[in-house]
């Protein structure tokens, strides 16, 4: 029998790269997205599938909507990735990111409840609940402590799985996420706009880009290792839940100079603080530039995660390296600048 799968977000980076994984393993994969005339389904052509999975007007606002589309579809497993997830965007709009990203979880794993229990169901959590927590590195055992409105709601949509996996027996799983990127990673997130800016400037295309806290910490992996994890958590024999982590962080400044490296910018620093540059040593440039409208309002603590329990349990690890996804994402936007 076919398995099917519904996922929400399938535009997204995730979406795309779990869809192009789930075709290749035989699945009939159906994408959730939300109504739109002008749906934008550039990161499935990019890995090759666009007419290979099915599109459903999903939304995650309306609970009759989403029920529908199950009763429909009967699809055996569900991976919501969908949400507002600009953690910086997430401090100026609260309340549609509690809508979506909390209330949305919940609305799905109700329609599980009452349409199929048999369902499996993978919710996409993050790093950000931990927050400040104490504890490094991070586990399953950490404590949460969120610092923005992203983190707050997806602890909502992590509580909301473990309750009705625990009180409605239903197979529902949560992957803590720590940061994973790629080449399809919008242009809104700190890694691509670095890759992005970079090699835009690297062609004369554009003079200097604007960031934040350059010691700034994560941990980032590639997001088509982290989408393999997701689909392992949902085959195992009881549902649990599972951090999916490098183990290793590096900082906003490591990753403009693994960077810059990859489009041939030799970048040197100047000054400190909200006062420091990036300067291209060849021209004189100013290249990068802190800017004051880039901090978070709540920065939160270096995070770094230990997916030992993945590594034994699902026999999953992180295969790329970081110099090797900051070259990998270079590249791509030189080529896409040079087009």
């Amino acid at each position: 029998m076919t398995r099917r799968a519904l996922i929400t977000g399938i535009t997204g980076q995730d979406g795309a790269y779990l869809a192009r994984l789930l075709l290749g393993k035989g699945y009939d994969v159906v994408g959730g997205s939300r109504p739109s005339p002008a749906r934008d389904l550039w990161r499935l052509r990019a890995v090759g599938i666009d007419r290979d999975v099915r599109i459903a007007d999903l939304e995650l606002l309306d609970s009759s909507n989403i029920l529908s589309v199950i009763e429909r579809e009967r699809p055996h497993e569900i991976y919501n990735l969908a949400a507002q997830s600009v953690v910086h965007s997430s401090f100026r709009t609260p309340v549609l990111t509690g809508d979506a990203d909390a209330l949305g979880a919940a609305r799905i794993l109700e329609a599980i409840r009452k349409v199929d229990s048999s369902i499996r169901f993978y919710q996409a959590s993050t790093s950000e609940m931990f927050g400040d927590t104490d504890e490094s590195p991070q586990s399953e055992t950490s404590a949460f402590c969120p610092r923005s409105p992203y983190g707050v709601a997806k602890l909502y949509a992590h509580w909301m799985t473990v309750n009705f996996r625990n009180a409605d027996g239903l197979f529902a799983c949560s992957g803590i996420l720590f940061n994973h990127e790629s080449p399809l990673r919008g242009r809104e997130f700190v890694t691509r706009k670095i890759t992005h800016g970079l090699a835009a400037i690297a062609l004369g295309q554009c003079d200097c880009i604007e960031l934040g806290n350059l010691d700034a910490r994560r941990d980032w992996g590639f997001a088509a290792d982290y989408v393999e994890g997701m689909w392992k958590m949902l085959q195992g024999k009881a549902p649990q839940d599972y951090v999916l982590a490098t183990g290793r962080s590096h900082s906003v400044r490591n990753f403009c100079e693994a960077a810059a490296t990859a489009v041939d910018l030799d970048l040197v620093w100047q000054g400190a603080g909200i006062d420091e540059k990036g300067i291209d040593s060849r021209t004189g440039r100013t290249i990068i530039r802190v800017s004051s409208d880039f901090y978070r309002p709540t920065e939160r603590q270096p995070l770094v995660g230990n997916a030992a329990k993945a590594g034994r349990e699902l026999g999953w690890r992180s295969t790329m390296s970081f110099p090797e996804l900051v070259r990998t994402m270079a590249e791509a936007d030189l080529k896409l600048a040079r087009r």
